[in-house]
């Protein structure tokens, strides 16, 4: 403690190293044996061979030679009465001396009244301690954490089966001093200051406590400007509000700073711990810290006159206090080094005691616990006959449903059940299939509190209460008369019993119970332990043995923990992370895995820890043909202007990304480049001030560090861009803003250092002089590449493993990597402990096996697959283990799970190094490939460790085997260094896998003519930024693809050309139809005709040709349509030409065909594909060095956006631009930068200016597409000048006369 004037600060540091000290004996001379000097009358069990107790110290060889019980099963313990409350820190038993009796396994309890029993637990598990092998020797146990009690119970679980139970006992430890003051509700303790105003700095309090009551205020301090501190037990936990100088923050109002704890109202020992330095607090209870920063805007706690301790007194009415008081004891209170209860003992003039005694004072009460939801029950007498019914007591528990009582009436008048059936308590009194009488109250009792309940039957009325509150039954409900029975069974019923002696419609209750009364009289539990009242089976008696599996939480990731008594269970919705703990983040680490998936470009949640304390991050993924983009979006991108800022009053803005730094480094961590781009537009404003000055702005990255370097440079180099290539506008400056012209420049660049990234906020200094202006945009952070996916090394060697440090992951463990391998098995990872571990391998080609053990012996899941693991493809693994399940997954394979036991040990202890591809032992060691591998959600970094270790390489090619099919519509996978990419140069698609359609508005009289000739290379560079688009001019074999959207017919799609004769069309006809047309020479044409439907319908149609040979097959929207073989007199000439839409020449074509070319094709078009050629792909991408000619403007669109729209009209087609909007950075500085006015009114310009155009154009369109439709049209049948266009195409369509000629009609 450090108060103002001035106490030395060591206090906190000195005190709070001993109260952490006290907590455990193993650090000083703690183990005298405590046992050996205690008389036989210390000893007592549930039972003795010889009747009396036989003494049973360690080499005890006198009388019996130790203690057996009458009978050896498991409601046997043998106990000892230590005389006072000693620190025991070790236990050793031995067997029954010179007999084959002897215990295998047991377990300890402690007590200080031997009442109220509580059980020793290690790792927040009841604790098993292994016993003897036979009945000499001394098995010695040093406890993990000391106990301070005054009885020690020794309970036997298992014994020799060859013998009986038989135990000598030995205790160690020493004497224990403690000074101990018992509150009873109504008292308090004062420790009064010796100055009006204590203002501490500085604070440690720590105090033990136990107490039955859930609910009471342990210590209370304020000042008058609003400081507070109180510590309260509310609903068994406890609440600590702590307020510096905040006058609005009041104890009435205001939530707690932190609440921890549970159950602490079960009269047992509980630790509290309270450190506060400033605003920085620990909180401590028992094992449990929670760190806070305290409210208020002081790091000083004023406290005025007093601290109380027990309750908070009303000043000026004695006896009268604001809440509830403490009902408990309270033992080693120390305020800032003071003892508060030694003062009070010695009956200093500080304290000021109000009814309290030092010593702890306990009731004797017994509680019971029913363990077995199927078999527990207690049988208690009850008087029978008696007019009326009176039974009351308390019970907790975390289950919803349960028996509570069920009792058969006398003079048969049914029975009486009580039950808790969904949290709500309901009172049923049963008359054969009648029912009598019910009351429902309360809710959600299975909160794990006590609650009392109390039975009244008098006078033809039955009145339950609860928690004192009575509830009666409805109105109408039949008035009953009830005398009592002679049994009372509680929890649940015997397996021997009819319905009528004792029913229970549910399943036995499971919890504590205690205060028991039948009749008003209370029931003496003792009794029933030994035999001698009543009957019970499966309870534990003198203990409630509730345990709060939500205390810590082990629903990872916010996620909201639940239980029942047995488990827990966790609600992980609206967390971004899945599985029975929450432990795993249901999105993927990188932009790179979801295009991996086959996803295109959007916006996405990345984990880049994966199930590691951080978040998801919302990016853009651009997943473009050769790097896959990842974005983040800050809150200011846009051009923002400044003026009026000086060294004195900087500009400063501070970026806000949507995410915590700690996610934003990860993800530029493992990212193989990032980069954010900075402009800085500047009118008579300096930037750097080079090349000599301080900078008049500069930039924050991720550490807080001020950076006076620009875009484009290097860091610690104060430039710019044009400084580094030397061509700034003034040669003396290094940036172009530095030479301070008076007119409008800029210094633009992009920062890449990777480890001073992000940009966090930018302070600009020089726009207050006389017409000085700038303007700055820092642009979101792109990163593309992931360090860690296709991270893979190479085993070449049995012998050969990668090391890496221990793997830490006590409570929750997930294990997940990708291998490939030719090998029969071997061992991936192995990860030793003393006696826990954990291993993966393959154990044989179709079969991997998970091994785990964390103390209670080895646990293995098997996945075998139907096919071999070891074919040299890329196989994923993922292992995972919580405190619920552990779980293997190999691939898409159906999944291997295990319940985990929520009893005994449950941490996963490793201490040795982490193998990976081998083990300890160097034998079975893994021969393949091993890539991205990652443990709890860290990525180790394989390659960097192979490049410093023998027998391993980084890297492993070979991706394309495994996923070349990812390639699809004719793209090719081409290998990289990390992953694989794939080469659409003789697809018709395009994108990362060869997927996204390439396709074009085509209006009327337009058209693409290809040339096809020898293999041509588009460029000479081979490489997959270009594309070599070629023709296959071979006449075996032709394959045509393409698909259309249009609603004119006729029209002409395709044609080519073979020769001034020979021709291949494709064309709809008239009524809408498809018509392909084969002229091989002048006097033989084939015309094929499908008219499954009209397909100039708006809608997306999909046209295959394939001929091999002789043999042709059409397809269209997938499904066959023609088969058909040619004769051998048939010859196919070699292609020279293709054309999409018009013909520029009519000459030698057949009528129909020149019907459908008068205007060509109207429409779209996409994905055309004739062999290995891609003309339109070709005529869009690269028309500059392909054999192609367009006429007309070739304008790109998506066919699938202009289905069910008015594709006629279609003039104007807007490409896709940055999802972020980037302004065009072409456009003239001088109108980058521009009053909020001049912006507005440009803006409404330029929307009307565009919409009368866009409103003309159309107009002028639809005239001509009109006029064109009328002329084209043949004239069949007139119709009316006003009859829509639409009704008329469908009285077309029933024309079944065509002009198209049917050699082959489908």
């Amino acid at each position: 403690m450090a108060s103002l004037p001035g106490l030395p600060s060591v206090w906190t540091l000195l005190f709070s190293g001993f109260w952490h000290l006290g907590l455990t004996a193993t650090n000083y001379n703690c183990d005298d044996p405590l046992a050996s000097l205690l008389s036989p009358m210390a000893f007592s069990s549930s039972s003795d061979l010889t009747g009396p107790p036989s003494p049973a110290q360690l080499n005890w060889r006198v009388g019996t030679g130790g203690w057996s019980p009458a009978d050896s099963n498991a409601q046997q313990w043998l106990q000892m009465d230590l005389g006072n409350r000693v620190e025991i820190t070790a236990v050793a038993t031995q067997g029954r001396y010179g007999s084959s009796d002897w215990v295998t396994s047991y377990g300890l309890m402690f007590s200080d009244t031997g009442r109220n029993w509580k059980q020793y637990k290690q790792e927040d598990s009841i604790w098993t301690f292994a016993g003897n092998m036979n009945a000499d020797s001394v098995v010695h146990h040093k406890l993990l954490h000391s106990v301070r009690a005054r009885f020690i119970r020794f309970v036997p679980l298992e014994w020799n089966p060859s013998g009986k139970i038989g135990m000598r006992v030995e205790v160690y430890g020493c004497s224990y001093k403690s000074d101990v003051a018992d509150f009873d509700g109504r008292s308090s303790l004062l420790y009064r200051f010796n100055q009006k105003l204590m203002s501490t700095l500085k604070d440690v309090i720590s105090l033990k406590f136990k107490s039955m009551q859930g609910d009471g205020v342990l210590f209370h301090g304020e000042g008058q400007r609003g400081d507070h501190i109180t510590l309260e037990l509310q609903k068994g936990r406890l609440s600590l509000y702590l307020n510096l100088e905040d006058s609005k923050a009041r104890l009435s109002s205001s939530p707690p700073s932190a609440t921890l704890g549970s159950l602490l109202d079960d009269q047992h020992w509980h630790s509290v711990l309270i450190e506060r330095v400033g605003k920085q607090v620990n909180f401590t209870v028992d094992k449990h810290t929670q760190h806070f920063r305290t409210k208020g805007e002081a790091d000083a706690l004023d406290i005025d006159y007093e601290l109380s301790f027990g309750g908070i007194p009303v000043p000026g009415k004695p006896g009268t206090f604001l809440k509830k008081n403490f009902h408990g004891c309270i033992e080693n209170l120390y305020y800032n080094g003071v003892n508060i209860i030694d003062l009070a003992k010695r009956r200093k003039h500080q304290i000021y005691t109000g009814n309290v005694t030092f010593s702890c004072s306990e009731p004797q009460i017994v509680p019971i616990t029913f363990v077995n939801s199927s078999s527990s029950y207690l049988l208690l007498p009850g008087t029978p006959q008696i007019d009326g019914l009176s039974v009351s007591f308390q019970f907790r528990t975390w289950n919803k449903d349960g028996l509570l009582l069920s009792t058969e009436l006398s003079e048969g008048l049914g029975a009486l059940l009580l039950s808790l059936e969904g949290g709500v308590l309901r009172l049923v009194i049963r008359k054969m299939a009648e029912r009598a009488a019910e009351i429902l109250t309360g809710s959600s009792l299975n909160d794990g509190l006590w609650h009392s309940v109390s039975i009244s039957a008098r006078r033809h009325r039955i009145t339950l209460t609860l928690d004192n509150e009575a509830a009666s039954p409805a109105q109408d409900a039949t008035r009953v008369q009830i005398y009592s029975g002679s049994n009372y069974y509680f929890g649940g019923c015997p397996d021997n019993l009819t319905d009528s002696q004792c029913l229970n419609p549910i399943k036995a209750f499971q919890g504590c119970m205690r205060l028991i009364f039948i009749d008003n009289q209370p029931k003496d539990l003792i009794s029933v332990q030994q035999g001698s009242l009543g009957n019970f089976s499966d309870l534990h008696i003198d203990l409630c043995s509730i345990k709060d599996r939500c205390l810590p939480n082990y629903c990872e990731h916010g996620g909201r923990c639940s239980q029942s008594w047995m488990t827990f269970s966790c609600n992980c919705s609206d967390t971004g992370y899945a599985g029975a703990t929450c432990h795993n983040s249901i999105y993927e680490q990188s932009c790179e895995v979801y295009r991996h998936q086959g996803n295109r470009a959007g916006f996405f949640y990345v984990d880049s820890d994966g199930s590691g304390p951080l978040g998801p991050l919302r990016v853009y993924c651009n997943i473009t043909e050769d790097k896959i983009w990842m974005s983040v979006q800050h809150n200011n991108t846009e051009l923002t202007r400044v003026q009026g800022a000086d060294p004195q009053k900087p500009y400063i803005m501070t970026l806000d990304y949507g995410s915590s730094l700690e996610q934003l480094e990860a993800l530029i961590d493992g990212s193989e480049h990032c980069e954010q781009e900075v402009a800085y537009l500047c009118k008579r404003s300096r930037l750097l001030n080079t090349p000599d000055g301080a900078p008049f702005t500069w930039w924050i990255g991720r550490s807080s560090e001020k950076h006076p370097y620009w875009g484009g440079s290097l860091p610690g180099v104060q430039r710019c861009a044009c400084g580094l290539e030397e061509s700034c506008l003034d040669i003396g400056h290094f940036c172009n803003c530095d030479a301070d012209l008076d007119e409008w420049t800029n210094d633009t660049g992009f920062l890449s250092f990777k480890d001073h990234l992000p940009v966090t906020q930018i302070v600009i200094t020089d726009t207050n002089r006389s017409n000085s202006e700038a303007a700055w945009r820092i642009g979101p952070l792109r990163c593309y590449g992931d360090r860690h996916f296709w991270n893979a090394v190479s085993f070449s060697t049995e012998a050969s493993y990668l090391h890496f440090p221990t793997f830490h992951a006590e409570f929750s463990a997930d294990i997940s990597f990708f291998f490939k391998t030719t090998a029969l098995s071997g061992v991936f990872l192995e990860n030793l402990g003393i006696k826990d571990f954990i291993r993966l391998e393959m154990s044989s080609p179709s079969e991997i096996t998970f091994a785990i053990d964390v103390g209670n012996g080895p646990v293995e899941l098997v996945v075998q697959s139907p096919s071999p693991l070891n074919d040299n493809q890329w196989h994923y693994v993922r292992a995972e283990r919580s405190l619920k399940e552990t779980s293997l997954q190999v691939d898409s394979l159906p999944r291997s799970t295990r319940e985990t036991s929520e009893e005994g040990h449950f941490r996963l202890q490793l201490n040795s190094q982490l193998f990976v591809g081998g083990t300890s032992s160097r034998q079975k060691g893994f021969l393949g490939c091993i890539r991205s591998l990652f443990m709890n959600g860290q990525k180790l970094d394989l390659e960097e460790r192979a490049k410093v270790t023998s027998g391993v390489r980084p890297g492993c090619p070979g991706h394309c085997s495994s996923y070349g099919s990812n390639c699809h519509n004719g793209g090719k996978c081409v290998e990289k260094r990390s992953g694989y990419a794939c080469d659409c140069t003789h697809s018709p698609y395009e994108g990362p896998f060869c997927q996204k359609e390439v396709s074009a508005v085509f209006e009327a009289g337009m058209s693409v003519t290809y040339v096809l000739q020898e293999p041509y290379p588009v460029t000479k560079n081979t490489s997959l930024s270009s594309s070599a688009i070629y023709a296959d001019a071979a006449p075996s074999k032709e394959n045509i693809a393409l698909s259309f959207v249009t609603a004119r017919a006729p029209s002409l799609l395709l044609f080519l050309n073979s020769s001034s004769q020979d021709f291949l069309a494709v064309l709809l006809c008239k009524n809408g139809s498809l018509q392909v047309r084969y002229q091989l020479s002048k006097e033989e044409t084939h015309v094929f005709t499908i008219d499954a439907e009209n397909f100039a319908n708006r809608r997306m149609h999909h046209l295959r040709i394939n001929r091999e040979g002789r043999e042709l097959t059409i397809q269209m929207d997938q499904q066959l349509r023609l088969s058909y073989n040619f004769s051998p007199e048939v010859e196919f000439r070699t292609v020279r030409s293709l054309v999409l839409g018009k013909l520029a020449e009519n000459a030698g074509l057949d009528s129909e065909i020149a019907k459908a070319n008068s205007v060509g094709f109207v429409g779209c078009l996409s994905s055309v594909q004739y062999n290995h050629v891609a003309p339109l792909k070709a005529a869009l991408r690269h028309a500059s060095i392909a054999p192609v000619t367009v006429l007309g403007t070739l304008k790109e669109s998506s066919c699938g956006f202009l289905v069910d729209s008015d594709v006629n009209a279609v003039t104007t087609v807007h490409s896709s631009s940055d999802p972020f909007g980037k302004t065009d950075e072409r456009e003239p500085l001088t109108n980058a930068v521009r009053s909020d006015s001049a912006v507005i009114g440009g803006v409404i310009a330029v929307v009307i200016f565009v919409t009368f155009c866009t409103v003309g154009v159309m107009i002028r369109f639809l005239y001509q597409h009109k006029q064109a439709h009328r002329t084209n049209q043949v004239k069949e049948k007139d119709y009316p000048e006003n009859l829509d266009s639409s009704f008329r195409n469908e009285i077309d369509l029933q024309n079944t006369v065509s002009d198209c000629k049917r050699e082959y009609f489908i």
